[in-house]
């Protein structure tokens, strides 16, 4: 997803995004005309963008990466779309594509609307199925399941289903899209609102954290991959270039020990790529950064540090296991993890 071609914008000076996506799904029992089959379609993603983040992760936890092949568009995009510029020639090696936009007129030559990451792409047609993001992980979890690798955790558990329901609501509601309604207020008024709502809901999260190492418990869910992607980028993008400076994530001992306890996971940290991150929101908002300047810090050697939370419980998968190592063709390069390169 991307603020310049989301239609995301401001009204009456307070963020509002458009939230509006193509919502077909994929399903295994028939009921709609995009089955689940391996091999049929196509994820299309950006590493530096936190809603694309969480479908990277969920598909690798639950072993998806030999099913659902994954496209890797660059950081940074027009106001068209974006673009395959980090593959040979420009061009996605499976769709042929040079621009996302490309899947979504193949869908409908009249489509208007934002061209947004994540993208399930049908490869036979080369049509955009979906770009719902939040229904598409869970789909992951329980239309794939015939496809799951052996020890996939239990990322949506049925018994908690309502409660996460509710709590994913108000992390996407106060912390996902929260940081986002700080940075793009459009007036003192707005903002101050914004950042009050953001880290009311902060401290509500690090007091939920306090005695449970997970969101929901013990292990592993959903919710906790959509927090994470927000957190993974608090310190290196939001609290400056969003201005959600109340304090840094490194500043807030239970929210940090929990998010690099995450990030020490298989699955989480190895999906992280500081560089197109910054690269990402320093170049493509210049209407807040108009030098488009990449700031060269923070230091993120500190992602590595002990978190100490195995001590709240130590099966983080619950009845599962870590997945393996990504594809050799999906590693982020080990200068753009913690420690590494300032920017590209």
């Amino acid at each position: 997803m991307s603020e310049n071609n989301s239609g995301s914008g401001y009204v009456e000076a307070e963020y509002s995004r458009d939230s509006k996506y193509i919502s077909d799904r994929i399903t295994a029992d028939g009921s709609t005309p995009w089955p689940v089959e391996p091999g049929r379609y196509r994820l299309v993603v950006a590493r530096a963008c936190p809603w694309a983040n969480r479908s990277v992760i969920v598909r690798r936890l639950l072993g998806l990466e030999d099913v659902i092949s994954m496209g890797l568009c660059g950081p940074t995009h027009d106001e068209r779309s974006w673009t395959f510029d980090l593959d040979p020639d420009g061009r996605d090696p499976v769709l042929g594509y040079e621009r996302l936009q490309e899947a979504f007129l193949a869908r409908d030559p009249g489509y208007s609307r934002g061209i947004t990451v994540p993208a399930m792409v049908d490869v036979p047609s080369g049509a955009v199925v979906t770009n719902d993001f939040p229904q598409m992980t869970l789909d992951f979890s329980t239309q794939w399941t015939a496809h799951h690798r052996e020890g996939a955790p239990e990322l949506y558990p049925e018994p908690l289903r309502d409660e996460m329901d509710e709590v994913m609501e108000r992390i996407y509601q106060e912390v996902n899209n929260g940081v986002y309604r700080c940075g793009f207020s459009g007036s003192q008024r707005a903002y101050d609102k914004a950042y009050d709502r953001l880290f009311t809901a902060l401290d509500w999260l690090s007091e939920r954290l306090a005695d449970r190492r997970f969101l929901m418990g013990g292990q592993v869910t959903e919710a906790d991959v959509r927090l994470f992607t927000t957190l993974a980028r608090f310190d290196t993008v939001y609290h400056g270039h969003f201005k959600c400076n109340r304090q840094k994530l490194s500043e807030m001992p239970v929210l940090w020990a929990y998010a690099r306890d995450l990030f020490q996971l298989p699955g989480f940290g190895d999906t992280i790529d500081f560089p197109q991150i910054k690269e990402h929101y320093y170049v493509v908002h210049a209407d807040i950064n108009p030098t488009q300047i990449i700031p060269q810090g923070p230091d993120t050697s500190n992602w590595l540090t002990p978190h100490h939370r195995e001590e709240l419980g130590d099966r983080p998968f619950g009845d599962g296991t870590p997945p393996p190592p990504p594809p050799p063709a999906e590693q982020v390069p080990a200068d753009h993890g913690p420690g590494g390169l300032g920017h590209r």
